[in-house]
């Protein structure tokens, strides 16, 4: 099964009219956040999968600029409206087979929308633990696919504040071993950047414009 990612930036290879063409093997999409919703409603429209997002620290503040509530909830649902697409944010789903768990946000830096501390966070995701164990007597295993905004520490994160990770998420991995963590937020500018690292038995994938996990390589 191929998944497509987007985060952060507007793709031109997939903002095109060859969209279609280009990724018509894809199963779903993941939205990792930072995206206008209309990015995100064209992608749904072309090719007619199930796009599944979390919420960036910039989405909600574009929400409240065009007068589209203030909360979180209230900015996800009107993302949900215009683009037929399904919050994840510290929510667990099951998409195409695999659970999905999604952690929205970033580090807190300067008390805007959707920004955490590390304690908030970690108090967050504690609440989805007990879904977790669940999962892991019922359906076998955890949660298959972690999809963030924010990286873990200290991988593809970045040593100021706002891009600083979470530590959170590698007590996740640790504990319950999904096999891939799915981020954004971390801006690639150079082909040398790692894009794709390994913690334990996850690997860890920035989506920065695009990328297409494959769930078989």
């Amino acid at each position: 099964m191929k998944i497509l990612c987007v985060s952060d930036q507007v793709d031109p290879l997939v903002y095109s009219p060859r969209m279609r063409e280009r990724f018509k093997d894809v199963s779903f999409v993941l939205s990792a956040g930072d995206l206008p919703p209309e990015y995100l409603g064209f992608i749904t429209s072309m090719l007619n999968k199930d796009l599944i997002y979390v919420a960036g620290n910039h989405d909600i503040e574009e929400l409240e600029a065009r007068g589209t509530g203030r909360w979180y909830d209230d900015g996800a649902r009107a993302v949900r409206e215009a683009t037929g697409s399904f919050d994840v944010g510290f929510r667990v789903r099951r998409v195409e087979g695999l659970i999905v768990l999604g952690l929205p946000g970033s580090m807190l830096y300067n008390k805007g929308s959707n920004q955490y501390s590390e304690g908030v966070m970690a108090f967050r995701l504690a609440l989805l633990v007990p879904r977790l164990l669940l999962n892991r007597i019922f359906l076998g295993r955890a949660v298959d696919l972690v999809l963030t905004h924010a990286a873990p520490r200290g991988i593809h994160d970045r040593d100021d504040l706002c891009h600083r990770g979470f530590k959170c998420f590698l007590w996740l991995m640790r504990t319950f071993k999904p096999r891939w963590l799915v981020h954004g937020h971390i801006h690639l500018y150079d082909l040398a950047d790692v894009r794709v690292s390994s913690y334990g038995q996850t690997t860890v994938i920035n989506a920065f414009g695009h990328w297409i996990l494959d769930t078989e390589a």
